[in-house]
């Protein structure tokens, strides 16, 4: 992608591995990380998302800044740091699909600084799920037109504004912080939204309960941070849960267990 030929918005890539056999059999395998094109850092053996992520930011928004004094105080280039999970590929020209679709989303909403590629809107029955990905070989190309804005993003790729003043929040780990980023978003008189930029999702989280206990543990303990500090937002719904009052996602866990 010649995203300044173009005229698009500019992406790096920032992910945290756990597992380095993971990651070469998917997201080392995308052709747009493989070209050598983008800037991509890979932090190993992080406490949470939010040390890998943060670091980056903040040398992305040196590198905004110098652009915008270089440029004589024109416009700094649209740039946006992409969190992305070590099982996730990405296809041919997801690059420029992406950049594509968030120069439009923006168009739309010039407040956007927030997006990904799958997520929720409302609570409970009035739930709708927006996104176009391929999830452990399922495909999830949910009725919503997109861009649409959204209240949750699943953590699979969440991509933010440089420049946004928008962080991730080490106490969640890594749980919840693409939800937490969207609220946190809000509360600048931001907003975030759902752009069509398919990829593949190949998880080895289980997609039912119950949950292994040492993940189990990780994600109650991450759910009751990302409650309390978002008891006044209450309800929402992430991907994954509904959230009624604190407490809820720990108690939807521990129905799961024999």
């Amino acid at each position: 992608m010649n995203s300044k030929d173009l005229n698009l918005p500019t992406l790096s890539f920032v992910t945290g591995v756990s597992q380095w056999d993971v990651l070469l059999v998917n997201l080392a395998r995308s052709p747009c990380l493989q070209s050598g094109n983008l800037k991509w850092s890979v932090a190993c053996n992080t406490t949470s998302a939010a040390e890998a992520f943060n670091a980056n930011m903040l040398a992305a928004e040196f590198t905004h800044s110098s652009s915008y004094c270089a440029a004589e105080k024109s416009a700094p280039p649209d740039h946006w740091l992409v969190w992305v999970h070590q099982d996730v590929y990405l296809p041919t020209d997801w690059d420029w699909q992406f950049a594509k679709a968030l120069q439009a989303a923006s168009a739309q909403w010039p407040q956007l600084s927030v997006a990904g590629v799958y997520g929720v809107s409302g609570h409970g029955a009035n739930t709708v799920r927006c996104g176009h990905v391929l999830d452990r070989g399922e495909l999830l190309k949910e009725n919503t037109l997109l861009p649409c804005l959204t209240d949750s993003l699943d953590e699979l790729l969440v991509a933010v504004r440089v420049g946004s003043g928008l962080r991730m929040d080490p106490n969640l780990g890594f749980d919840f912080y693409g939800t937490d980023l969207v609220l946190q978003a809000k509360g600048k008189g931001q907003c975030a939204a759902v752009v069509d930029a398919y990829c593949e999702h190949w998880s080895q989280t289980p997609n039912a309960l119950p949950l292994p206990e040492k993940m189990l543990a990780r994600i109650t303990k991450n759910a009751n941070a990302f409650e309390r500090k978002w008891a006044h937002s209450l309800p929402l719904s992430t991907s994954c849960f509904d959230i009624a009052e604190p407490g809820d996602v720990a108690r939807f866990l521990l129905s799961g267990k024999a």
